[in-house]
């Protein structure tokens, strides 16, 4: 009988924190998220420097390959630009067909969802909370709360990402606060 390999996992998903081998940390700035708020004036009194959120991400496969399948945590900071909270740039997939997963690990915030017809709704995400995004719809996370709004998320390999489209066109509705609660007001 032939001896079999038994290994430690590469990978290591504990306190929130993604980490292990090849894992690959991505931050995003104010000034990276130039464009998408609403109140310009109040974007450019802010500290361009100010952390907005980081990504840690597990791709064990080459970007465009069928059938592979991606891991990432994202940490929202919270904060507003005006009234508006602080949010993730938001994309559809390039491969506008595929799906994604997303789940509440820590904080509170909102799953900002656009179809192509610019239909636009909103999920609240809190610890726990699981969320299906069907191919075709755009998706952005804003964070509702005074704390850390950390999420996690699961991609096919082939999914890609279009930030493009909504650079050039934004979504059709923005989460905003009025009296204290957020509330999405079309655009």
């Amino acid at each position: 009988m032939e001896n079999m390999e038994i290994v430690f996992p590469r990978l290591f998903f504990t306190g929130n924190r993604l980490l292990g081998e090849r894992v690959e940390n991505v931050s995003r700035t104010l000034g990276d998220l130039r464009g998408i708020f609403a109140d310009v004036d109040a974007f450019s009194r802010m500290p361009q420097n100010m952390p907005a959120y980081e990504v840690s991400s597990f791709l064990p496969e080459q970007e465009g390959t069928p059938g592979g399948l991606y891991f990432g945590i994202t940490y929202l900071h919270p904060g507003k630009v005006g009234n508006e909270y602080f949010m993730t740039k938001g994309h559809f997939h390039a491969n506008i067909d595929r799906a994604e997963f997303y789940w509440g690990l820590e904080g509170e915030g909102m799953l900002i969802l656009m179809d192509q017809s610019r239909r636009v709704w909103a999920e609240r995400v809190f610890p726990g909370s699981l969320h299906y995004i069907p191919g075709g719809v755009a998706h952005r996370m804003a964070n509702t709360g005074n704390t850390l709004f950390s999420f996690a998320a699961c991609w096919p390999s082939d999914a890609g990402h279009n930030y493009r489209e909504i650079a050039d066109h934004g979504f059709a509705a923005r989460l905003l606060e009025v009296d204290g609660k957020p509330q999405l007001i079309g655009v």
